[in-house]
């Protein structure tokens, strides 16, 4: 089952309720709607996507989950480059201005937002896939993502893949990438 969140005029994260909808109609409704067995569940989610399903790994245990490049990580640093002029105004932190400020006023929705603030609480085994080429903005926060994930106490295994060189992209490019995501679905 796919899940595509709405995104479209809303604030960062609004969407993961219709996806939390989407995951718990597949453990509870699935198997007599679509007249199968439902044996295993997996979140798998690629950039807003990957923030997606590890967001929902701290509400709802599955078989495991897959989060490729996600992010925003720190969504607070993105939307004050934007206040800045340093970098191009986009959908999502316009949206935050609109509801509740800028974020040099008032930082503490954006960060509440980042997924800086969802790293511990994890329900699932979840493999992370980090291309190390990806955008500045990602790799000035990832160490700290990562460094919050090794720390975590209160996680199943969290499982890193970095990919020297690899791009935004690097779980879809990548043969590694490609059979760690093989490898831990089969674990599992």
């Amino acid at each position: 089952v796919s899940v595509a969140y709405p995104q479209q005029d809303r604030a960062m994260g609004d969407g993961v309720r219709e996806a939390e909808a989407a995951l718990l109609w597949v453990k509870h409704e699935a198997s007599r709607a679509l007249g199968v067995t439902v044996d295993r569940i997996f979140l798998a989610g690629h950039s807003q996507g990957g923030y997606v399903v590890t967001r929902l790994n701290t509400m709802h245990p599955t078989a495991g989950v897959i989060a490729s490049a996600p992010g925003p990580l720190d969504f607070e640093f993105r939307c004050l480059l934007e206040e800045r002029g340093s970098a191009p105004v986009s959908q999502e932190c316009g949206v935050m201005v609109q509801r509740y400020g800028v974020p040099s006023v008032n930082p503490g929705p954006y960060r509440d937002r980042s997924l800086l603030s969802f790293t511990s609480g994890l329900l699932a085994d979840e493999l992370f896939v980090q291309g190390l080429a990806d955008a500045a903005i990602q790799m000035r926060s990832w160490p700290l993502f990562r460094q919050a994930l090794d720390a975590c106490t209160s996680c199943q295994r969290n499982l890193v893949l970095e990919i020297p060189g690899g791009p935004h992209e690097a779980l879809f490019m990548s043969a590694e990438a490609r059979e760690a995501f093989n490898r831990f679905l089969d674990q599992r």
